[in-house]
């Protein structure tokens, strides 16, 4: 039985074998989780059928499987090819949904895709784009990498217009997206002063979205509400009540209490459930678990045989860390409140299936090196001498 499972994922599962255990891992803990947190969200909505949420979660869960298997088996270097024009389709879905998308919670952020009748959020879109087109441009241009013509002015505009749109109407994607994206560019050894312009670049674009977009006021209360410790908002509150309730091994699974009272237990705040339920261990082990992807991820990177695959790589996986560490933050108090899911554990639709995507190019940059390790072929290795 061991072989023959053993045998079939040596056949099926290419790449680093750790990197999809840990996927696994926070699959299973998304799934455990989400049906606890959405049992009394069901039982409201759907008329006492407590598994429905269980099940359509699930089915989520296994199409972004899905879509992280298929992508692991294209190579990476595809992506490149591409991502030049899922950056051109970005821009037009930005622009319409912050006009005319669905609204929620004071903010367009969603298209509704007819006929099946799910949300689709353009912003993850355009996150894949441009960390991917990013890592294209640089690597194609490390040996002119001060050029302005070539490489600074496409840089600015890519990231100053895909974040600032996005800024619009989210402005804590689009601070982790552009957070990234300067890491991105100092390990692909773009010089120090043109970060430096694309700071301002990215104040510009941050001023503007503030001034005309839907959330500038949002994000001042929520940073006043921080810093105030005489008004605690009512959700951080909870989030605190459920982390103080799961003490060091929780309350159990499907034990929470908060979850009644927490606003988006299943989503914006599920690591304060998963706290809850299986305390300071469950919630170390889950951190500990985003901490391994990221070392895995970066392994990857740094071994790559092509500059595209380890600043890819990197970006990606820089990321889902960072996004995963902002929502824990947020849970304990650390940050202002933002509607950052927990990278593939949270509830959700279409942002499962992109998180998948992501994970599964990390993965195929993971299979290019030991695919090449397996044929006996071993080059300069390119992305070391980008982050030189």
């Amino acid at each position: 039985m061991n072989i023959a499972l053993k045998s079939w994922a040596d056949r099926n599962l290419k790449g680093d074998p750790i990197l999809w255990a840990i996927v696994f891992l926070l699959s299973v803990i998304s799934v455990l989780v989400v049906y606890s947190s959405t049992e009394t969200l069901a039982y409201k909505s759907m008329r006492g059928n407590t598994e429905h949420y269980l099940f359509r979660h699930g089915f989520l869960i296994l199409l972004s499987l899905i879509a992280m298997w298929l992508a692991h088996r294209v190579d990476y270097r595809y992506y490149s090819r591409i991502s030049t024009l899922a950056l051109w389709v970005s821009v037009p879905l930005l622009m319409y949904t912050w006009l005319f998308g669905t609204r929620l919670n004071e903010a367009s952020r969603w298209l509704t895709i007819p006929l099946i009748d799910t949300s689709f959020q353009p912003s993850d879109l355009a996150k894949l784009a441009l960390i991917t087109h990013l890592a294209a441009m640089l690597s194609k241009r490390q040996q002119n990498i001060n050029d302005i013509k070539e490489t600074l002015i496409p840089v600015l505009m890519w990231t100053g217009v895909i974040c600032g749109l996005i800024a619009m109407s989210n402005v804590s994607t689009a601070v982790l997206l552009f957070s990234t994206s300067m890491i991105v560019l100092f390990i692909g050894r773009v010089p120090v002063h043109y970060l430096f312009m694309l700071m301002l670049v990215g104040l510009l674009a941050g001023g503007v979205a503030f001034k005309i977009g839907e959330r500038g006021d949002t994000v001042i209360n929520r940073v006043k509400d921080f810093v105030n410790p005489q008004e605690i908002p009512y959700q951080a509150k909870q989030s605190y009540i459920a982390i103080a309730k799961g003490g060091i091994t929780g309350k159990g699974p499907g034990n929470s209490d908060q979850k009644d009272f927490l606003p988006h237990p299943y989503s914006d705040f599920i690591f304060s459930i998963i706290v809850e339920e299986y305390g300071v261990i469950g919630g170390t082990f889950t951190i500990l678990l985003y901490l391994a992807l990221l070392y895995r991820s970066m392994l990857a990177a740094s071994k790559s045989e092509n500059a595209f695959g380890g600043l890819l790589a990197a970006g990606l996986s820089v990321a889902l860390v960072i996004q995963a560490m902002i929502n824990v933050c947020v849970s304990v108090g650390l940050l202002p409140i933002t509607g950052l899911p927990l990278p593939l554990i949270s509830m959700g639709g279409t942002s499962l299936l992109f998180t998948g995507l992501a994970v599964g190019i990390i993965i195929s940059v993971s299979r290019g090196e030991t695919d090449q390790i397996k044929t006996g072929f071993r080059g300069g290795n390119t992305f070391k001498r980008a982050a030189a």
